[in-house]
């Protein structure tokens, strides 16, 4: 059951896909899951249908509503590509944070929510997950090969809540030099994972992208699925 949620800002309102259980329940932990740079297109909100199948609120924003409200391309049409990389270009990351804590803010309250929140987000999504670690409220963290993370790896002091990184060990764009400075700020933090998956590229858990790994991404979301059941379901 899927319907839409309008978050208000300062700067105006924009919307989010929500995605609800089928099943009834008292109260049920919110994900909030952040697009790559193709924006809420079929895949993000095929992943937001799956979190909703296992019992959670899923919640998809847009984060490109600023400058083109509802935006929905695709990784295999090169035009699109072109698009979505001049989108990620011009994206002001720090207004993404506070879009993102206004999100959190209010899945918090919405009806049927336990209060619990967990942010996940791939490529772009990862990047605007890792930087809400350090700028909202929310309870868990889930990276996926967050690109440029290595670039705001000062924000790692104000990481208080559980993280979870997921990076390819052969990706194309967060090299090894970024991939160890990584690994090196979150070592020794407390409730915060780093997992490397060898011989896969960036956006390995796109299924119907062109890196797409089965295996790299069954492990990936298993992993993905206990932390949230760990620090989301109490």
């Amino acid at each position: 059951m899927s319907e839409q949620l309008s978050i208000h800002t300062p700067d105006g309102d924009f919307n989010c896909y929500v995605a609800r259980p089928s099943a009834a329940a008292a109260a049920a932990p919110v994900i909030v899951i952040i697009q790559e740079i193709f924006g809420v297109n079929a895949g993000i909100r095929a992943i937001a249908d799956g979190y909703a199948a296992k019992g959670y609120i899923a919640i998809a924003p847009d984060l490109f509503w600023r400058a083109e409200p509802g935006l929905d391309l695709s990784d295999s049409a090169p035009d699109d590509v072109t698009k979505a990389f001049a989108m990620y270009g011009a994206y002001d990351v720090e207004k993404g944070v506070q879009d993102i804590a206004a999100i959190v803010a209010a899945a918090r309250t919405l009806p049927g929510a336990s209060g619990k929140v967990g942010v996940t987000g791939y490529c772009l999504g990862g990047l605007m997950t890792f930087l809400s670690a350090a700028g909202t409220d929310a309870d868990a963290f889930a990276v996926y090969y967050g690109g440029g993370m290595d670039q705001h790896l000062g924000k790692v002091a104000q990481i208080t809540r559980p993280l979870l990184v997921h990076l390819a060990g052969n990706d194309a764009y967060i090299g090894a030099d970024a991939q160890a400075a990584i690994q090196a700020s979150l070592a020794g933090k407390p409730e915060t994972q780093v997992h490397i998956y060898p011989g896969c590229d960036h956006a390995f858990a796109r299924t119907v992208g062109a890196h797409y790994d089965a295996a790299a991404a069954t492990l990936a979301n298993t992993r993905t699925d206990a932390f949230f059941q760990r620090h989301l379901a109490s």
